[in-house]
Order: structure tokens, then sequence, then C-alpha cells
């Protein structure tokens, strides 16, 4: 394949995880905030049940140590044990920017990848995963908890999102 080509490929796919995580899914879980009580955010419905808020922490926690320390080179400083015994309450207002810094470090690492850090082997938590792999295990892992999110706020307020609005 001709530089070109992969240069080609490696846009258009940072551009569709662009698009999952800063422009679908962090702008859900911040709509989805923005509709609960901080009792509601923190509420845990039973022991083996973490609170909307332990997601949230669960979910910067989790691109913080797979893509921003695993793709960007940079420390890893993750406590997951911490990510989900945090009783809360943190105010929505924190977890909300908390969100919104993610999204600058996403789009910051996204920015910078080349070809060959798509193929390139990193070790994350026990595993050895390429670029690609990483990217692809970020997305659907962040789409995956916010639809958990979705589905508690849905469920407690009975309202419909409107997550698709051109859509009828």
């Amino acid at each position: 394949m001709n530089d070109n080509f992969e240069n080609r490929i490696l846009v258009a796919f940072t551009k569709e995880i662009e698009k999952r995580l800063i422009l679908e899914s962090i702008p859900r879980l911040i709509k989805c905030l923005n509709q609960l009580t901080i009792e509601e955010i923190w509420f845990r419905p039973n022991t083996n049940t973490v609170s909307v808020g332990n997601l949230c922490l669960h979910l910067c926690g989790n691109v913080r140590q797979w893509l921003i320390s695993g793709l960007g080179d940079t420390p890893d400083n993750r406590n997951r044990p911490l990510e989900f015994s945090t009783p809360g309450p943190i105010p929505t207002d924190t977890l909300i920017e908390d969100l919104q810094i993610l999204s600058s470090e996403i789009l910051n690492i996204l920015s910078q990848l080349t070809s060959e850090d798509l193929l390139k082997k990193r070790a994350v938590q026990v595993y050895e995963e390429s670029g690609l792999s990483i990217l692809v295990h970020v997305t659907e892992h962040f789409s995956y908890h916010v639809g958990q999110v979705t589905y508690f706020v849905k469920s407690r307020k009975d309202i419909d999102m409107k997550y698709y609005p051109e859509i009828k």
C-alpha cells in the first residue's frame, strides 16, 4: 500500500472514533447527567450495581489508561478499584468538566496518530494490544456504559433522550 492510501485510512478511522466518542457518546453522557439529581447520579440499587457517577469515573479512567496512556505513551496512573468504590457525591459540574477535559485529551491523541501507531503493539493492563484494538476497545466500551446510563435515566425519568432528533 502507498503512504497516501494508508494516510487516508488513518484519517477516516480516527474521524470515525472522534465521531463516536466526542460527538456522540460524551455529549449523550453529559445529557444524561443533566437529567439527574445528585442523589440519582450516586444511587446504587444494590451492592452489585455501581452508580452513574461511578460509571463516569470508570469511563474516564478507562479512556485515560487505554487511549491517553496506551497510545499517548504517558504514565498510567489509573486506580481502577477507586472508580467503583468512590461513594460520591462528586458534583455534577465536576463530572461534566472531567468529561470535557477527556474530550480534549482524546482529540489531542487522535490528531497525533500515525499509520504505524495503528499496528504497533502496546501493553495495556495485562494485554498486548495494537493501536487499532485500543481504539475499538475504548469506543465500544464507552458506548456500552453510555447505554447503561441512558437506560437508567429513561427508566427513572420516563423520558425520550432524543439522541436522533433528525429521525421522526
